[in-house]
């Protein structure tokens, strides 16, 4: 789960911060941005562990369904 969160931390922070950037811009209040900030990143968290778990979990039907090596 970290190597994909590392290399995709970068992009991931940047469309956040620019949503919330948003968000103010265009409601003028900044508790909005805030909750906007932590569910988006609370979301993204939750997206990183919930796809290493579903990875884990397919890992046994890749090894056993891969083609053969040459």
């Amino acid at each position: 789960m970290w190597d994909h969160y590392k290399r995709t931390f970068v992009g991931i922070q940047l469309v956040i911060s620019m949503v919330t950037v948003l968000v103010l811009l265009a409601t003028h209040y900044w508790i909005h941005a805030v909750v906007f900030f932590l569910c988006m990143q609370l979301g993204s968290v939750a997206g990183a562990v919930w796809g290493n778990r579903l990875r884990r979990k397919l890992q046994p039907y890749r090894l056993q369904h891969s083609p053969p090596h040459k």
